[in-house]
């Protein structure tokens, strides 16, 4: 099982409306210096697995968090709440054999704050459950 950020990466690419593209412009894990506008997402603590005593139906529930970094501010804030638009409700798709019976939006879109560069960074946050 990938880890949930290669996945929603996954999916943010396939709807191609938000214009990502993995290691241009959308990335996993570190958020780079350039380029100015840009995706990042990141593993979160989620819930525990659920405990169950038949192997394979287990589920789990990570979370990630997603952020939009752009120059600017309304811009920026668009894209975040169309990846939440994108990715709220999902349930029962299958990406890289994993099967994702739920997203949901936590939080967000919500202004982080402004880098050092004076760059609008906004934060989404998802809980995701999943399972083999």
């Amino acid at each position: 099982m990938n880890s949930a950020s290669e996945d929603v990466k996954d999916m943010l690419v396939a709807e191609s409306s938000l214009g990502l593209t993995f290691a241009t412009n959308l990335f996993i894990g570190r958020e780079p210096s350039t380029p100015d506008d840009c995706v990042t997402i990141f593993d979160t603590s989620g819930l525990p697995p659920q405990l169950t005593l038949k192997q394979g139906e287990d589920y789990y529930y990570p979370s990630v968090q997603i952020r939009v970094r752009n120059n600017s501010f309304q811009t920026g804030w668009t894209l975040a709440n169309n990846i939440m638009i994108s990715l709220h409700g999902r349930s029962h798709e299958t990406w890289n054999g994993t099967l994702y019976t739920v997203i949901y939006c936590s939080s967000g879109p919500a202004l982080l704050d402004w880098d050092d560069n004076n760059r609008a960074r906004f934060i989404i946050n998802f809980n995701l459950q999943r399972r083999r």
